[in-house]
């Protein structure tokens, strides 16, 4: 009987790691170009830049609309993602545990976002709050809004998985049985226990907002100018300092994506919830 661990063929894995190779150079390689053209001093005829220098990048976190595009950006993506927390974490909780013949209509709800294209959802956002009493068109709290709908799915379903893992039926009736309420059992055993969840959901959250552009430009524009709305106007001015606007970018964006990578792999802590006052059994 052959092994189940049995180890590959060498050709199998030679060829996987060849079609790995492939794969990583097809994407990372307009990246490389884009961050030599972005260093180069003079590049026209040559297969690499004739010349070296990284003054575009000094220009660019020397730039103060730069640096305040960038600051409000993070100020967008962390205010949506702090609202998306509050609302869809308790609200998933109470679904999934005491209503569960809501969740099927949950689910239904943040699909909207993948059915609902950003330009035609722009569109009618600003139709209707263009004019009273809902005049809000133009503002950061409309581009909130819209993105707070953007990462719906991903705060579901990673906020679900989360509790499908640690099995919080069951933690929130030994915490209750310790005595506590179920608010205390829930702030005290159920967010610690999904909070590698509850991360991942807010970095995947804060990368998309900070990367999304239609949006931002169609709803706000230049009243509010993000990194994304920066970029674009950059890339008719400067090609060098809009090439080193999206290395950096992209930078920032894969530091996020690595956080959520090493932290979706950490497993659920297990174990018997521990609350506080135990020993006071009702």
């Amino acid at each position: 009987m052959t092994p189940v661990n049995e180890r590959r063929p060498a050709g199998s894995r030679i060829w996987h790691a060849a079609v790995a190779a492939a794969v990583l150079v097809f994407l990372l390689l307009p990246l490389l170009v884009t961050f030599l053209f972005s260093i180069s001093t003079e590049w026209e005829d040559t297969i690499l830049p004739q010349g070296y220098t990284f003054d575009s990048y000094i220009r660019l976190f020397g730039d103060e609309r730069f640096l305040y595009a960038l600051g409000r950006s993070f100020l967008v993506a962390s205010m949506t993602v702090a609202f998306s927390l509050l609302i869809m974490v308790p609200t998933v909780f109470v679904v999934a545990l005491y209503v569960p013949r809501l969740e099927k209509w949950l689910q239904t709800v943040v699909l909207v976002p993948f059915a609902l294209p950003g330009v035609v959802a722009a569109v009618g956002l600003i139709k209707l709050y263009s004019a009273p009493p809902f005049a809000i068109s133009g503002t950061i709290w409309i581009l909130i809004g819209a993105y707070f709908i953007l990462v719906l799915p991903y705060v579901y379903q990673s906020t679900r998985n989360s509790l499908r893992a640690v099995n919080a039926a069951e933690l929130m009736e030994a915490a209750e049985v310790l005595g506590a309420s179920k608010t205390a059992a829930f702030i005290r055993v159920i967010l610690p226990n999904i909070m590698p969840g509850v991360i991942v959901a807010s970095l995947l959250s804060f990368s998309i907002v900070f990367g999304e552009f239609v949006l931002a430009n169609m709803l706000v524009g230049g009243s509010f100018e993000v990194v994304q709305v920066y970029l674009y106007h950059m890339m008719g001015v400067d090609g060098r300092l809009s090439s080193a606007t999206i290395v950096t970018f992209f930078a920032l964006v894969l530091v996020l994506y690595a956080f959520v990578l090493k932290i979706g792999n950490r497993k659920p802590r297990a174990g018997t919830p521990s609350v506080q006052g135990k020993e006071e059994t009702v």
